[in-house]
């Protein structure tokens, strides 16, 4: 049987997992692919760190190079994450005619646009299923059995941690602050979990939705990104009561000639599908013009679910060495010269329902001042909810907009801000009743 002999870079917790996965499930893979596949070397500035598994130690190195350079390996597998020297690695294997294989977002959401045209100069590919995901096939389907459709929308819960703490939030009526704390302690939240619970996370997956649905090159740095570390319980229970839940979710739509690509604390009604994602789960929505509503639901994130999707890509490559075929497909699913700058669509141009929370002093005329400024710039009220009326003591007044510009109601608030009767910053979430 013949040999394929690939090379990884990073023997962190998911290239762990991806070497013990070829080695575990080694026959069943060359029974699959028509060949073995075997390690010849990992590289990683730490290899004497107990993994839990048995490698060989004459295929550990803290050289990179040797992974990078050994004429006999034909796939290098990029596990170690961030932007350098991740992006100087995967470019020199492209230079020296290696297929990649990465899990790499960050990677491929800033700096795409200069790895995707060497590797085609190349004639190689860049595979990145587990880069959105984890362990769910979304990218293959949309590369493959869903390749015929054109995407109008795109939507995800992409981020577990994220998820978690409003699970937690919304099940137990905790705040945000004590519910971190404690994803911490379970291993959930990093140490310093800003790229998570400020959208970043999210908004890198977005930018490879977005540009492999709607064929067009979208960066991380093009993408409107909020956090949630401004909600609370309050936010929460006035969602429920109104019949939506609080998820950080990723949006991406076509819109004629432009596209929207935006992450943001989002309420979706609570029969939408999405709406029943609890935990670290993700899922990913779609909705083609002849597939029509798809979703894709599972473990985004962990050991196990995520070397699953890297050593697909492995095998999806692996076949096509053996068969004798080199670039079959662009890592974007469209062929280079098809791929479009599509025009993002402003945020101010945005157009939405909206929750709005204001904190004020409960005194006479609070409401007409604010209802006074919002119809100044053309928003219109659907309802309203002013609770805990305590005479000249502060109170919460919910308001939930028709449909309004994004724009026109930031104009509003800042406007409203500034009055002696509110007492803190207003909280706006947008909602979003049509997930087709």
């Amino acid at each position: 049987m013949n040999e394929i002999k690939v090379g990884l870079l990073g023997l962190g917790t998911i290239g762990t997992g991806v070497a013990k996965l070829l080695m575990t499930n080694a026959d069943l893979i060359a029974a699959k692919v028509g060949a073995r596949i075997t390690l010849k070397k990992i590289a990683d500035l730490d290899i004497t760190t107990d993994r839990g598994i048995a490698l060989p130690a004459d295929i550990l190195t803290t050289n990179a190079d040797e992974v990078l350079t050994d004429p006999e390996i034909s796939v290098v597998i990029e596990l170690i994450g961030g932007y350098e020297p991740a992006k100087r690695f995967v470019l020199k294997a492209i230079e020296n005619g290696k297929h990649v294989v990465t899990a790499n977002k960050a990677l491929l959401a800033l700096h795409g646009e200069e790895i995707y045209p060497a590797a085609a100069r190349k004639g190689v590919e860049v595979l990145f299923e587990a880069a959105v995901g984890g362990g769910i096939p979304v990218i293959s389907a949309i590369r493959g059995n869903m390749a015929a459709n054109n995407f109008s929308t795109v939507f995800g819960i992409l981020n577990g941690t994220c998820n978690y703490i409003l699970t937690r939030m919304t099940k137990e009526g905790v705040d945000f602050a004590d519910v971190l704390k404690k994803a911490q302690e379970l291993g959930y939240a990093e140490a310093d979990p800003t790229f998570d619970i400020e959208g970043v996370d999210t908004a890198h997956k977005l930018a490879l939705l977005v540009s492999l649905c709607f064929g067009t090159r979208v960066t991380f740095s093009d993408i409107h990104t909020e956090g949630i570390s401004s909600l609370s319980s309050v936010d929460i229970k006035f969602a429920r009561d109104f019949g939506y839940k609080i998820k950080l979710l990723a949006i991406g739509k076509r819109d004629g000639d432009r596209v929207e690509a935006r992450v943001h604390p989002t309420m979706i009604p609570v029969n939408n599908p999405l709406a029943d994602v609890d935990g670290a789960f993700n899922a990913i929505r779609f909705t083609g013009d002849f597939i029509g509503p798809v979703m894709f639901y599972g473990r985004g994130a962990g050991m196990d679910p995520t070397a699953s999707a890297v050593v697909g890509d492995i095998i999806e490559v692996s076949r096509n060495i053996v068969a004798g075929i080199g670039r079959r497909c662009a890592p974007l699913g469209y062929c280079d010269e098809a791929v479009a700058t599509l025009p993002l669509k402003p945020m101010g141009e945005i157009e939405s329902k909206y929750y709005i929370r204001f904190s004020a002093v409960d005194r006479p005329g609070v409401l007409a001042r604010i209802s006074g400024i919002l119809g100044k710039y053309d928003i219109s009220i659907e309802s309203m909810v002013q609770s805990g009326r305590m005479a000249g003591e502060e109170v919460p007044i919910v308001i939930m907009t028709h449909e309004a510009r994004e724009s026109d109601v930031r104009t509003a608030l800042d406007e409203i801000d500034t009055f002696d009767i509110i007492t803190q910053k207003s909280q706006v979430i947008r909602i979003e009743d049509n997930l087709e």
